[in-house]
């Protein structure tokens, strides 16, 4: 109970505080160090897609594409929740396991559009699965509200109409996704200095 109310305080709080019982709770920093290098490999295979990207379809610089971008219905999930001052470990973590849900989708584009990386698509998938699985299990290892998803995909796969936008699509996909990554690392991470 006091690790859950110790992760309610602000994120300014908990920035200058020194919070031994949370650094001291082995099975979090446990938690959180196996997630951050979770984390760390899906952002590699993100990456590696982004160079297929990049190398194969020749779509290597966000800002060319932003004119096209307009044209395209691309899901960018939210994380503010992650990087405010009123940061909360509960809201934190359930915007992740929502964003993971939404990039879970979406990759199908990606798949489409590579499918000769089908693979390194797949495994991306399963882990991005298991990460929320791991973020859902210690929510309720702490006590926090969780919420459970279905396990069929109820977010549509993006549209698109023509080939070049399904290419930008693609793109744009894996950009945001790595962006969500980022701050999802640093969230993490954050927790691991407290």
């Amino acid at each position: 109970l006091l690790l859950a109310v110790l992760l309610w305080a602000p994120w300014r709080a908990l920035h200058g505080a020194p919070l031994t019982e949370l650094s001291g709770d082995q099975d979090f920093q446990l938690f959180l160090q196996r997630n951050l290098e979770f984390t760390r490999k899906i952002r590699g295979d993100v990456a590696a897609l982004q160079r297929v990207v990049c190398d194969t379809l020749h779509l290597c610089k966000e800002d060319e594409l932003l004119l096209v971008r307009q044209d395209l219905d691309i899901a960018q999930a939210p994380l503010e929740q992650c990087h405010r001052r009123t940061f909360q470990a509960e809201t934190c973590f359930s915007q992740i396991r929502a964003g993971l849900r939404i990039y879970h989708g979406s990759l199908a584009t990606i798949r489409a559009l590579l499918p000769g990386h089908a693979g390194l698509v797949e495994t991306l998938q399963l882990d991005m699965a298991n990460l929320s699985s791991n973020i859902q299990q210690q929510m309720e290892d702490l006590g926090l509200a969780t919420v459970t998803y279905p396990t069929e995909n109820q977010d549509p796969v993006p549209t698109f109409s023509s080939h070049f936008h399904h290419q930008v699509g693609g793109f744009f996909i894996l950009a945001n996704f790595q962006r969500f990554l980022e701050t999802a690392y640093r969230a993490l991470r954050h927790l691991t200095s407290l």
